[in-house]
């Protein structure tokens, strides 16, 4: 659940020595009028209300309020807004947080109706110099602009404000300083199988399931027995969260016989048990590990005696994406050994290995490691491709969620054979 504590309501208290109606806000007194008159409870209803839409907090003049008290505010609504399925704080939480940062670096003490699209600029261009892609700075920017109109909404500030905002179009390919993010691609299906001897089953099985069915990691991560209907020939999941669900959005996700043939072996457990444990992942390697011991028993350490007692870091009931997509980080770096000298020599620590590397060198592997290492959603790009080659881009945009065929354009890459082979019997 949402860590905001729930708001509590003012009581209507009565004063005795003035028979005056009040509740208790921001320190102060609020007073109504003679407890005892009509108006009085109709003027507390009408505070209770403004009260309750501003989040407990207390009223501004809007030609006085500044950036930093703006963004406090907004954080308010969206702690309670942003919310998932579950009543926890979205990914959109996070967004925002980056989104507002170069704003309260620039004009935290600005007033708010100073605020224009020049500032506005000024704020998109501080964005450009940490480094953020085009798309990741107009998406910001949108989020930006989206305060602004939350507080018009609210009669926080001036309509002005945020409609002279409107006038700040986004950046455009080619006409502005900002880079330009390199386009996901699918992942070679060689690359796929050089990781499976470095992952746990569950996270190979999570791999699998995405090529089959094109799902985002998140709608698979969390998956209990309870969550598949298995009536019928295609079994099915209708996930309650996704990422269009706060839209109405209906989502099913499809699993054929290869995709129930890998969840059949975590079907087994509690209908409410997540069928992929990072526990049981880490249980079943440690077993393994065991298994292969060359040392006798009777030497080193045995089981269980060198476990820490307080660890950094455990394994959770249940993936999140997170988790998963480390894993996957991991494996790449365990079947992409860099070249020598780049690479942990044997017996080496990591502390060591890190101590020997110049900057030159960490670079060098920093770079390898990006070159050679791919991510949980590239994998539904590799989904996709196959959907709209064998079926064509309506049965990939069902069978991806899309609402539109153009969303699914971005994420299927197009079959350059067909074109070859129309221009050679064509052109």
């Amino acid at each position: 659940m949402s860590l905001s504590a729930p708001l509590k309501v003012p009581q209507f208290r009565v004063h005795k020595g003035s028979g005056q109606g009040y509740a208790n806000a921001w320190g102060r007194r609020i007073y109504f009028g003679k407890h005892d008159l009509p108006d009085a409870m109709r003027r507390y209803h009408e505070f209770v209300a403004e009260y309750m839409a501003n989040g407990g907090q207390p009223p501004v003049q809007p030609d006085q309020m500044t950036i930093k008290e703006l963004i406090a505010r907004f954080w308010v609504h969206a702690e309670g807004y942003y919310l998932d399925a579950d009543g926890n704080p979205s990914t959109e939480i996070e967004a925002f947080r980056y989104a507002l940062k170069p704003l309260k670096e620039l004009f935290a003490e600005s007033q708010v109706s100073d605020f224009g699209p020049r500032a506005l600029q000024a704020v998109r261009q501080r964005m450009i110099e940490y480094g953020w892609c085009r798309t990741y700075i107009n998406k910001h920017i949108v989020r930006v602009k989206s305060v602004f109109r939350w507080a018009a909404e609210q009669e926080l500030i001036s309509g002005s404000v945020y409609h002279a905002l409107q006038a700040v179009a986004g950046l455009r390919k080619g006409r502005c300083g900002a880079r330009e993010s390199d386009p996901v691609k699918p992942v070679p299906i060689e690359h796929i199988n050089a990781i499976k001897p470095f992952v746990s089953r569950q996270v190979w099985a999570i791999i699998q399931l995405q090529l089959l069915t094109g799902a985002r990691a998140g709608e698979l991560v969390g998956l209990r027995p309870r969550d598949i209907n298995t009536t019928g020939r295609i079994w099915t999941h209708t996930p309650d969260a996704h990422k269009t669900a706060h839209h109405g959005h209906k989502r099913a996700i499809y699993f054929g016989p290869q995709a129930q043939a890998v969840l059949e072996p975590f079907l087994t457990r509690q209908l409410d048990a997540p069928m992929f444990s990072p526990q049981e992942a880490e249980q079943e390697r440690r077993e393994k590990m065991h298994a292969a011991r060359a040392t006798p028993m009777s030497c080193g350490n045995r089981p269980g005696l060198n476990k820490k007692h307080k660890p950094r870091r455990s394994a959770g009931e249940v993936y999140d994406v997170d988790a998963y997509r480390r894993a996957i980080a991991r494996a790449c770096d365990q079947a992409f050994l860099p070249p020598e000298p780049l690479a942990q020599r044997e017996k080496e620590t990591k502390k060591a290995w890190k101590a020997r590397l110049t900057d030159e060198q960490k670079e060098r592997l920093a770079k390898w490691q990006t070159d050679h290492r791919w991510h949980p959603h590239q994998l539904r790009h590799n989904a996709a491709t196959e959907l709209r080659k064998e079926f064509g881009i309506e049965v990939a945009r069902i069978i991806l969620g899309h609402r539109s065929a153009a969303i699914t354009e971005v994420y299927a890459e197009l079959d350059q054979a067909k074109a070859v082979e129309a221009m050679l019997r064509v052109g």
